[in-house]
């Protein structure tokens, strides 16, 4: 049975007649495990709707092309930017259709009167369950970090995994788009000897990064359980994503990595987060203590992350915040910052072993 509502079923529906008939059937294989065989086009799409667990679940399919969601939304008289992303878009057509479901409660006339002296039906449980909904809407949001953590980490490594030549196309467009202008990336790694690299830019950083997957080979693979994924949030909008997981180039898991994304909203798009700051570690597997599981756990607590950006932010002049980053650099957390701050102790940077053996 679909997971759809009335009203996404037929925004889908019109969706997919944008799709070519050789890409509704082989859609229709996938969402069906090929359990179903369509007669025409009609029947595929009437099979893939039925089949699909939510309308999230039928956009993110690769076979549903970002260019059709735009194209879509355009028809339906939504204007966005060309360059938006595909998860960007999926979001645009979710609050759209719930704006459309919204809109036909509200046309929805009101009961008769049994009676011209009689009191009024009560109204139905739609009309009920909209006005609830209604008033929710207008309580003020509140972010749960957790999931938003969650959902950045899966975009992110589906994104730039999919870069990898060894991952068939890429399932959506990389590049300097997803950073803002001033981004830096601390890279730590080891070769012959330890390595610590900053790279800053948005063109630059998205490079590295995108080295990485698409000439290294290499794919990065996130530990998204209560261990592997922490987050923390600030007062002034920066969102702080703490995760760990492995490294593997083919069959082989090479090693570990720790990652810390600082992200922060975008005033001009809905719903968009963009990085502003990443540390990366990158540990051999050689490098690791005997025993040591290949399930790998961030080092560090929510309260480290949250005392970086608190350390910082209360930091008046720029060698205050060059001094807070010595400390961080050191991993030593025995210095007193900004005036008698506690320096934090420093558990996202320690020291790398041996080089990651390729």
């Amino acid at each position: 049975m679909s997971g759809l509502s009335h009203v996404e079923t037929e925004g889908c529906r019109d969706l997919l007649g944008l799709l070519d008939s050789d890409e509704i059937m082989a859609l229709c294989d996938t969402v069906t495990s090929r359990l179903v065989q369509p007669e025409d086009r009609q029947d595929a799409i009437r099979a893939i709707l039925m089949y699909s667990q939510s309308a999230e679940e039928l956009l993110r399919r690769k076979k549903v092309h970002r260019e059709i969601i735009f194209k879509y939304l355009a028809t339906q008289g939504v204007v966005i930017p060309p360059a938006t992303e595909k998860h960007n878009l999926i979001q645009h057509a979710k609050d759209y259709w719930k704006r459309q479901s919204q809109l036909k409660l509200k046309e929805t006339p009101e009961p008769l009167k049994l009676k011209e002296t009689s009191e009024p039906v009560a109204k139905s449980e739609d009309i009920q369950l909209f006005e609830q909904q209604e008033k929710e809407d207008k309580k003020p949001q509140k972010i749960d970090f957790r999931r938003l953590g969650e959902e950045f980490c899966h975009w992110f490594f589906e994104l730039l995994n999919s870069q990898n030549p060894f991952m068939g196309p890429p399932q959506d467009e990389w590049g300097p788009q997803h950073f803002w202008h001033d981004v830096k990336l601390r890279f730590y790694y080891n070769t012959s000897e330890q390595n610590v690299i900053d790279y800053q830019g948005a063109e630059i950083v998205s490079l590295r990064l995108l080295s990485l997957v698409k000439e290294e080979f290499l794919f990065l693979s996130p530990n998204l359980d209560s261990h592997g994924l922490k987050c923390a949030s600030s007062p002034h909008g920066l969102v702080m994503v703490g995760v760990a997981g492995t490294v593997h180039r083919g069959n082989t898991c090479l090693g570990i990595f720790e990652q810390i994304f600082g992200l922060i909203r975008s005033p001009f798009v809905e719903n968009t987060w963009k990085i502003k700051f990443i540390n990366l570690r990158i540990v051999g597997e050689s490098s690791l203590a005997p025993g040591a599981s290949l399930k790998p756990a961030v080092t560090f607590e929510q309260s480290d992350l949250e005392a970086f950006y608190n350390v910082i932010s209360l930091c008046a002049n720029e060698e205050d915040k060059h001094n807070v980053r010595q400390v961080l650099d050191s991993g030593t957390g025995d210095q007193v910052l900004c005036s008698g701050n506690e320096a934090l102790v420093n558990k996202t940077e320690l020291s790398l072993p041996d080089p990651l053996k390729h």
